[in-house]
């Protein structure tokens, strides 16, 4: 692959870099007490419907934009550079979900109102330990189903219209966020630029969707390659701040960058942004051509980005001192958002695992025997 951007590619980034610079205001969430129901989550995501986001991945054939996934990470990246607080993860899971496990009618149905934002989805996967596929019970009624259970770490779903809910042996059903039986509330999660919620079903009235089988796996890489890019973009982002605090900081008479122990940890922070960047870029290319070691990469680039956002995150406070502590300065919220990415899906070891047991499964030997 070619690891140059290309002109459509650097447009369609910057395009998007410059709307939400615009547009994302973190000052709403710098004061004590305050939560991602105070950072216009609705208000911003208008304004990214009126730009044909939530549809840049899905198929022309169902209303989408039909682009690929390094257009996406494009996108996904600047959102996480400004950690812009809107439902983009929950819409693409769901409408991800939708692509893979729903009938062609019911694909035709549902994905072309996704493209235009008429409707919002959400994906709902795991229990309350993190488990996936369990927590629900299906109960077969007359020309549908009802659930029963608990989901929980749903992302997006409070401002759902539809939730695509994950049951046992990969099968997925769709239920309408306002029927009876559902309830979401909104969790007390640490990063407050995204909305997380559980979700609790009781009889609740569901849409089977008709294939089943290997959905999950196929979603899963796609939202590791999410969570990734924004972590690439949240390393770069928070590089450039840090240099830019120890260039500007005087101790001693002289900026604190000058100091060796500073220089060290700024020059590793670079050298794990080029790296995650690198293999977010190649997760989107494999994924985008369908190669045998898409999931493969998806997992590497969030074993490595995720973590590496932890440290850039940690290392950034520490070169600001007590200042980088308070509640009145962004350092705090990259620091939240690092956290959340490297567990939302399973901490890096969980993706350490797929990747040896991918590897193991590949083993010409193996396959051989």
């Amino acid at each position: 692959m070619n690891f140059s951007l290309d002109e459509d590619h650097i447009a369609l980034r910057d395009a998007a870099a410059s709307f939400l610079d615009k547009e994302v205001d973190l000052s709403l969430l710098l004061t004590h007490g305050r939560t991602v129901q105070d950072s216009n989550y609705d208000g911003l995501w208008k304004k990214i419907v009126e730009l044909g986001w939530p549809g840049i991945v899905i198929p022309e054939a169902f209303g989408g934009l039909g682009m690929d996934y390094i257009d996406l990470v494009m996108i996904i990246g600047e959102m996480g550079r400004t950690l812009a607080p809107a439902p983009l993860f929950g819409t693409l899971a769901g409408a991800w979900a939708i692509e893979r496990a729903g009938s062609a009618a019911q694909k035709a149905d549902i994905l072309p109102l996704i493209a235009s934002g008429e409707r919002q989805v959400c994906l709902a996967i795991a229990d309350a330990s993190g488990a996936p596929g369990e927590g629900v019970k299906a109960t077969p009624t007359n020309g549908g189903y009802t659930l029963t259970g608990e989901k929980s770490y749903v992302v997006d779903a409070d401002c759902a219209d539809q939730i695509v809910v994950m049951g046992q042996d990969d099968t997925y059903y769709l239920v309408d966020r306002h029927a009876d039986g559902v309830d979401v509330s909104l969790l007390p999660w640490r990063d407050i630029t995204r909305q997380v919620c559980s979700v609790r079903f009781d009889d609740a009235p569901a849409e089977r969707l008709e294939q089943s089988g290997n959905v999950w796996p196929w979603v899963k890489d796609r939202l590791y390659l999410l969570l990734a890019a924004e972590s690439a973009a949240g390393i770069a982002t928070v590089l450039a701040d840090t240099v830019g605090y120890a260039n500007e900081r005087v101790a001693f008479g002289r900026p604190i960058g000058a100091f060796q122990s500073i220089k060290h940890q700024l020059a590793e922070i670079a050298a794990q942004s080029e790296c995650a960047t690198a293999g977010v870029q190649y997760a989107a290319w494999a994924l985008s051509v369908v190669d045998a070691k898409a999931p493969l990469a998806a997992a590497m680039a969030q074993a490595y980005a995720s973590e590496a956002y932890k440290t850039a995150t940690h290392r950034n406070i520490q070169v600001y001192g007590a200042i980088g502590f308070t509640w009145e300065m962004k350092n705090h919220l990259y620091y939240k958002r690092a956290r959340a990415n490297s567990e939302l899906l399973g901490a890096p070891r969980q993706q350490r695992e797929e990747i040896v047991l991918w590897l193991e499964t590949d083993r010409p030997d193996k396959a051989a025997a």
